[in-house]
C-alpha cells in the first residue's frame, strides 16, 4: 500500500491518540509515601503475657484507613535490653512514627522514644507511664486493686550468660478472669495459651528519663482492669499530662475494644500531623 503525506498526516492524531489512550496510568503512592504530607507509620508494642497478635483488631482498623502499621515482639526479658531493642526497630523505619504501648510496653517505649525526633506522639493503652528511677512493679502497687500476684506461675528460665532468670505466666484457669475478662471465653482461651512470660527483672528494673516530658501523649485508661489498677493508670496519666480517654474495659482492652484503642491512636496522628 503507498502512503502519500497526506494520508500520513491524516493519520497522525488518530495514531497519536490510541498510544495516548494505551499509556498505563500513572498509579496513586502507596500509604504514608505522600511527599508533602507523609502519614506516619504505627508502631505497636504489647506488653507482658501477650503478643502482637493482641493488635490484630486495630491493625486492620488502621491499615483500612490507610496507615503504615509495625507490631514487632517485645522480649519481655529487661526494661533496659527491651528498650534497646525496641530502638533498633524504630531505626528502621523511614519518616514519622505514633509510637503505642500497652501495659508493661507503655515503659518500653517511653525509653525508646527519648531523642527520637521521628516520634511525634505516645499513645499508652491500659499502660505504665513510668517516670525515672520507677518500676512498673513498682507502679502496680502504688494504688490497691491489683490481683495479678495472685494469678502468675514463677518458673526459671536460663539466662545468656549462664545462670538462670525468673519468668511470670498467668495460670491457666485464671487468664480468662483476670486478663480479658470481656473477651469470649473461647478467644481467652487462644491467649492464655500463646501469652509470653515476662521475667521479672523486667518489671522490677527502674525506667530513665521518660520521652514523655518532651513528646505529646494520650492515654487509655481501662477501668476494669485487674492487672494495673485503673487509679494507677489514670494518675501517672494525669502526671504526663496525657490526654486522656476511659473505657469500662479489661486489661486486653486492645483486643476487647480496637474500635476504641484505634479512636485514641487516630486522635493522636491528627493532632500531631
Amino acid at each position: 500500500m503507498h502512503l502519500t503525506r497526506r494520508t500520513l498526516a491524516l493519520a497522525m492524531p488518530a495514531t497519536l491518540a490510541a498510544l495516548i489512550g494505551a499509556a498505563p496510568a500513572s498509579r496513586p503512592a502507596p500509604a504514608g509515601t505522600d511527599r508533602h504530607d507523609p502519614k506516619p507509620t504505627i508502631v505497636l508494642v504489647h506488653g507482658a503475657f501477650a503478643d502482637a497478635s493482641s493488635w490484630s483488631g486495630t491493625i486492620r482498623r488502621l491499615q483500612h484507613a490507610g496507615y503504615p502499621v509495625l507490631a514487632p515482639a517485645n522480649p519481655l526479658r529487661g526494661l533496659a535490653a527491651d528498650t534497646a531493642y525496641l530502638r533498633s526497630v524504630l531505626a528502621a523505619v523511614d519518616g514519622p512514627v505514633v509510637l503505642v504501648g500497652h501495659s508493661y510496653g507503655g515503659a518500653v517505649i517511653s525509653g525508646a522514644a527519648v531523642g527520637n525526633s521521628h516520634v511525634k506522639a505516645l499513645v499508652y493503652i491500659a499502660a505504665f507511664t513510668p517516670d525515672k528511677g520507677e518500676s512498673a512493679a513498682e507502679l502496680a502497687a502504688k494504688f490497691p486493686g491489683s490481683t495479678l500476684g495472685d494469678t502468675v506461675n514463677p518458673r526459671p528460665y536460663p539466662l545468656p550468660g549462664g545462670g538462670t532468670g525468673t519468668e511470670l505466666v498467668i495460670e491457666r484457669a485464671e487468664f480468662h478472669r483476670q486478663f480479658a475478662a470481656d473477651v469470649p471465653a473461647a478467644e481467652a482461651a487462644v491467649m492464655a495459651a500463646t501469652q509470653r512470660p515476662v521475667a521479672t527483672a523486667a518489671l522490677e528494673e527502674k525506667a530513665g528519663e521518660p520521652a514523655w516530658k518532651t513528646i505529646p501523649s494520650w492515654a487509655l485508661i481501662a477501668t476494669a482492669d485487674k492487672n494495673i489498677p485503673p487509679a494507677a493508670e489514670r494518675w501517672m496519666a494525669r502526671r504526663a499530662g496525657s490526654h486522656i480517654t476511659e473505657v469500662d474495659a479489661s486489661h486486653a482492652v486492645a483486643v476487647s475494644r480496637p474500635a476504641v484503642v484505634t479512636h485514641v491512636i487516630l486522635a493522636a496522628v491528627r493532632a500531631t500531623r
